[in-house]
């Protein structure tokens, strides 16, 4: 009992600004009020469904020993109900459980629950499914789309409403949509999404926010707006404050770094630059939210891509953050931790930053099986044209595509669009790869003495989060031509076959690995680790694809880079040979 107790004095004691009797938020005509006294909100985001459930609460201390007094946290949509009706909150989908650590260790939360989110996560963070429908227009007053998001938007208010600081909770806010100048101007859907989320039973403040040139565009009356940008704090907030005569000022995405695409540099943020106007905006006290504080991993299959053109993202999320992948401080967090004491509100104390996570050196993993992708292949679905992945009632993964050629001269094979990656083999020999990114969709194929067999196997490789290509459906788009200097013939009577991969994953039967030719399929290995911690698999000797830990799908690697590495967390990992 005496453990209990002393466990329970401590919450307490690290709590000490939810332990008042009543506590209070409001947004007042110059300042933030809390309980009622000017309140600056020193704010970081950090993705729940980025960073291992386990270390939730690490992530989280590491916030509130920078200085912050607050987390910002998208939902994503396609985490929650990954098929029609069935919704998800538990496991690395548990935002309550992710709101009430930040509660325990003295963090208040502002909420993203979207529908849309973008944050560079697979299709902005909407469902999937939601691409089955041809008709469908985003982000509109389209019926269908406004009956989905609004389910949603009642389920995501069964679990976190009763959190919101006006039920003795810490959620001080929730945004409406998001980004929405950047897409549209419609200011009746963004009331219809306010409408939405009011009705989920959110009563704190609404607010949204946008670049300061797109701030006009979607600024509803009656709805806080916020702002966005990456620097020159001064004249964003001049914008933001002609559109929004009163009320405090706040950039609710402030960037430290930037994200990471394959095949382009890694990005970097000047911290003496953000020290400098983090200053500026603490000295004037104007609120913020540091884009990412922590950005950790895209794990799994839902890094996302922009476009046009296609630039499909890593997965690693570092976004030289100031709390690095693997949950550890930078300089630019030391920086940031010494700008913040100086500004500390009465009653706030930094407590000491917490131990750094020891990342551990594994021995080489040694492979010892392998599962060819032809030799376990589920059933194909018989069409006329390419399917979609989307049509084949398939989230995540790969398309098999199989028919034949007849035999003759040289030709040019050429596709509408391929979404994203392509191997093409002509009687199992590669015959040449297509790439989105370079937006070439064709390739030259050698004469065939025979009727030959054609494969083409296509990876998606992130749905597009941002902007009008969002309607980014997987797999062959319109026909296949074969092209000679004579004719041009419509290649028909396909097979198509669904590879799942990811959280789900077609069936396989393995065999022994012995000299094994370069072909698609899944090797098998081994390695011990006698400590849970975490570690980094290097795998610049490899080309192309996905890998799996005990079960759990890490995300993509591409020789390519920028990352050559994948980042293992520690308590994904089991003691000994695994």
């Amino acid at each position: 009992m005496k453990r209990i107790l002393f466990i329970a004095l401590l919450i307490i004691t690290s709590n000490h600004l939810f332990a008042q009797h009543q506590t209070t938020f409001k947004i007042g005509d110059e300042a933030f009020e809390l309980n009622g006294k000017p309140y600056v909100i020193r704010c970081g985001e950090m993705h729940f469904a980025r960073i291992p459930k386990a270390e939730w609460r690490n992530r989280l201390k590491m916030a509130k020993a920078m200085g912050l007094n607050t987390v910002c946290a998208y939902l994503f949509w396609n985490m929650h109900e990954k098929q029609p009706g069935q919704f998800a909150w538990t496991g690395q989908s548990d935002a309550a459980t992710f709101c009430k650590i930040a509660r325990e260790e003295g963090l208040f939360v502002i909420l993203r629950p979207g529908p849309y989110s973008c944050a560079e996560w697979d299709f902005g963070g909407f469902p999937w499914w939601l691409l089955k429908d041809k008709s469908i227009k985003l982000r509109t007053q389209d019926p269908y789309f406004l009956e989905r998001s609004k389910k949603y938007l009642t389920e995501v208010g069964k679990q976190l409403a009763p959190l919101q600081i006006t039920n003795g909770g810490n959620i001080i806010m929730v945004q409406v949509e998001n980004e929405y100048g950047s897409y549209g101007n419609d200011k009746e859907y963004m009331n219809i999404i306010k409408a939405d989320v009011k009705a989920a039973g959110f009563n704190v403040p609404l607010f949204h926010c946008d670049g300061p040139s797109e701030l006009k565009n979607d600024h509803p009356e009656g709805l806080f707006a916020a702002v966005n940008f990456g620097g020159n704090p001064e004249a964003s907030f001049k914008v933001l404050r002609a559109i929004q005569p009163k009320g405090p000022l706040m950039c609710s995405e402030y960037y430290p770094g930037w994200f990471d695409s394959w095949g382009r540099p890694h990005h970097t943020g000047n911290t003496p630059k953000i020290i400098g106007e983090l200053k500026y905006m603490l000295d004037h006290k104007e609120s913020f939210s540091i884009y990412m504080v922590h950005g950790g991993t895209s794990f799994g299959t839902y890094s996302g891509a922009n476009a046009p053109p296609y630039l499909p993202q890593t997965t690693s999320y570092d976004y030289d953050a100031p709390i690095d992948e693997a949950g550890n401080p930078t300089e630019k967090y030391f920086e940031i931790r010494k700008l913040f004491s100086n500004y500390l509100q009465e009653g706030e104390t930094l407590p000491a930053v917490p131990a750094v996570n020891k990342i551990q050196k594994l021995a080489q993993v040694k492979f010892t099986s392998f599962a060819t992708l032809n030799d376990n292949l589920p059933k194909p679905v018989f069409s006329d044209s390419t399917m979609l992945m989307e049509d084949l009632d398939q989230n995540f993964g790969c398309v098999l595509y199989k028919t034949m050629l007849k035999a003759g001269d040289k030709a040019l094979l050429q596709f509408g669009e391929i979404h994203d990656y392509a191997l093409i083999y002509i009687d199992g020999k590669l015959a040449g790869t297509i790439d989105r990114r370079k937006n070439k969709f064709s390739i030259d194929i050698p004469k065939r003495e025979k009727d030959s067999k054609l494969t083409v196997l296509v990876e998606a490789t992130g749905r597009v989060n941002y902007g009008y290509a969002m309607l980014d459906r997987k797999g062959i788009h319109g026909k296949v031509y074969l092209i000679t200097d004579k004719e041009k013939t419509e290649i028909r009577n396909w097979k198509n076959y669904p590879i799942f991969l990811g959280e789900k994953n077609i069936p396989v039967k393995y065999a022994a690995l012995s000299n094994q030719k370069p072909e698609a399929g899944f090797y098998k290995g081994s390695f011990t680790s006698n400590n849970l911690q975490d570690t980094y698999l290097g795998m610049s000797k490899w080309n192309k694809g996905l890998v799996w830990v005990n079960g759990i799908c890490l995300g993509r690697y591409w020789n390519i880079g920028p990352t050559q590495t994948m980042l293992l967390p520690g308590s994904w990992l089991k003691k000994g040979k695994k």
